[in-house]
């Protein structure tokens, strides 16, 4: 299998999903100490509707249609950005996925009477990853490179955001301000990652890399290359799989890091009752 790295389409898209799996795996050690899971998940669904309503008003593919994605997902980040410090009654969690359900209602509906609409929703769900041409890697690599940049430079404040907020609240910071400049930098990673791996691969690589970091290393400084490590060998495995099998990419991707990670609950089992 190891025979297919030899085609050019599969090396764009592995090399596609492991500049992805870099971002998106220490952002998803934020998110899941924030205890918002589905963030991710929710704001591609967001920046799916604004591709979506895009199409429906005729935009051709090209910046004008990242930007009207780009402007839904960043009014998403705003609303979980303000939804937490408005009522603590309501988890933030609550409207995380009241958003999630109004975007996928406003996606369901818009496409009803197109005359693509099945062809556009497989689209959302699984992307084009095997489809990836050298300009959208070198894209997605420069956008994700700056992003990186910026969450390395303000990483110490973050990483107290969302482990200790009520110590970084003590300091003064102006929450909201933190918490939208940090949904707004997952807005940006998603609207640009699911035309290219659909919103279920980047809801899995946000969540499973650390997931299965967790559970076998716990809170270990070594989290992050763990779950580095999972996201590379299950992108890969999974796409030589999907081009080996004849498989959709999208599916076989998540099914990949869904193994490694119940392979990395097996080995924290076994530590614990060895």
């Amino acid at each position: 299998m190891i025979e297919l790295l030899s085609y050019s389409f599969v090396q764009l898209a592995v090399l596609s999903v492991l500049v992805l799996a870099g971002l998106h795996a220490y952002l998803g050690y934020h998110v899941v100490s924030r205890g918002v899971i589905f963030v991710d998940l929710s704001l591609a669904q967001v920046s799916a509707l604004g591709a979506v309503v895009a199409i429906v008003l005729g935009v051709e593919q090209g910046i004008l249609r990242y930007a009207i994605s780009l402007a839904f997902t960043f009014a998403g980040a705003l609303v979980i950005s303000v939804a937490r410090t408005r009522d603590n009654r309501i988890p933030q969690e609550a409207f995380i996925g009241i958003i999630y359900a109004a975007a996928s209602a406003g996606v369901v509906l818009l496409l009803a009477g197109h005359p693509e609409g099945t062809e556009v929703l497989q689209h959302i769900v699984s992307g084009s990853i095997l489809t990836v041409s050298p300009q959208e890697l070198v894209r997605v690599t420069v956008i994700y490179s700056v992003l990186g940049l910026v969450f390395f430079t303000y990483r110490n404040r973050f990483k107290l955001i969302s482990t200790d907020r009520a110590a970084a609240r003590e300091k003064g910071w102006n929450m909201v301000w933190w918490d939208f400049l940090f949904y707004a930098g997952v807005a940006v990673v998603v609207t640009i990652s699911v035309p290219i791996a659909g919103v279920l691969v980047v809801f899995s690589l946000l969540v499973v890399p650390p997931v299965s970091a967790l559970l076998v290393l716990g809170k270990s400084r070594f989290q992050l290359a763990f779950g580095w490590l999972i996201a590379g060998i299950g992108s890969l495995v999974g796409i030589l799989a999907s081009v080996a099998m004849d498989l959709p990419a999208g599916p076989a991707l998540i099914a990949a890091l869904v193994m490694l990670m119940l392979m990395a609950a097996a080995v924290a089992r076994w530590r614990r009752t060895g």
